[in-house]
Formats: structure tokens, C-alpha cells, sequence
């Protein structure tokens, strides 16, 4: 226990820097998504989460964009419970034989414009469970796909990159 308390005492804890507010970079982002939101939306984007039969990594990651450090309401970009009311699906994890049917339904709910997006390696190919009886593959399998995020799981910072990319792609054409 001793040994526990002193390695707690001496070692930096293991977490990001802490990012500056008025970051100019961070200030013209959010400048910039905030014009094309409304252009293409007239209001903020919003994001249904659907989880196809992941391992809740990839949504791990999704729920840390919306605490204090990242703060993904910032850039206009928020979580509704209602696909009705979403203009991005995100999808993670493989579609597996009972999601099928759930991730489609959401799909065909959502309004126009509508985007899909395909959050980590398994909701590419499967991924590690792409060889299981009830995968039925990556998003693309039964949706058309406009935006893939790699990584197992892939950060928050990728993920709201990734996001942002949806409505700003010049911006990130590197």
C-alpha cells in the first residue's frame, strides 16, 4: 500500500496538457466551422451515436469529447438521443446481425442532409471481430459511408477532427 501511495506521490498523472482557451488556432476553428454550420445547416450539427456491437472503446472516447477539455459544444457540435434530429450517425463497432436492423432504421430516420460516420477499425471491416458468425462487417456493409475515423479506439482530438472535417474538408487536406 506504501509503495502504491508513493508512486502516486512522485509520478506525474497521465493526462494531456491543458489546452489554452484562446488558442488563435482553436479560435479561428471554431470562427470558421461556426460559418459553415450555419451555411450548410442553419444551426448547429447534430450527432446520433449508434453503437453496432462494439467493445464501448470507441464510445469512451466519444463521451471525453464532451467534458470541460474538449468541449465539443464549443465548435457548434452536440449529441441528440433522436435520429430524427440528427444530421450524423455515428456508427461504431461491427454491424452485427440484431444491429442491422437498428442502425438502418436510424439511417432512414434521419433528415436531409445526412452524413454517416464510421468511428473506429471494427465499424471499418469488422475488425477483431470480423470473423465472428454474427458480424456482419464494417458500416459499409449496410450503409453508405461519407466519413471513416481510424483507430482502435481513436482519440477525441481525432474524433473531433474527424467531425469538423465533415464541414470543413479543405481545412484538413493535408
Amino acid at each position: 500500500m506504501r509503495k502504491t501511495i508513493l508512486q502516486g506521490l512522485l509520478n506525474r498523472p497521465l493526462s494531456e496538457p491543458i489546452a489554452l482557451a484562446e488558442d488563435p488556432d482553436v479560435v479561428a476553428l471554431a470562427r470558421d466551422l461556426d460559418a459553415a454550420v450555419v451555411k450548410k445547416l442553419g444551426r448547429g450539427l447534430a450527432i446520433r451515436a449508434v453503437d453496432a456491437g462494439s467493445c464501448n472503446g470507441c464510445e469512451l472516447e466519444m463521451h471525453a469529447m464532451s467534458n470541460a477539455f474538449y468541449d465539443l459544444e464549443r465548435f457548434g457540435l452536440r449529441f441528440v438521443a433522436s435520429p430524427r434530429h440528427a444530421d450524423v450517425l455515428a456508427v461504431t463497432g461491427p454491424v452485427t446481425r440484431h444491429m442491422r436492423d437498428a442502425v438502418l432504421r436510424s439511417y432512414d430516420a434521419m433528415p436531409h442532409p445526412k452524413w454517416v460516420v464510421a468511428i473506429g477499425a471494427c465499424a471499418r471491416d469488422g475488425g477483431v471481430f470480423a470473423k465472428s458468425p454474427v458480424c456482419q462487417g464494417g458500416v459499409a456493409a449496410v450503409l453508405p459511408v461519407d466519413l471513416w475515423i481510424a483507430g482502435c479506439p481513436p482519440t477525441p482530438r481525432d474524433l473531433l477532427k474527424g467531425l469538423l472535417t465533415l464541414l470543413l474538408p479543405k481545412r484538413f487536406d493535408e
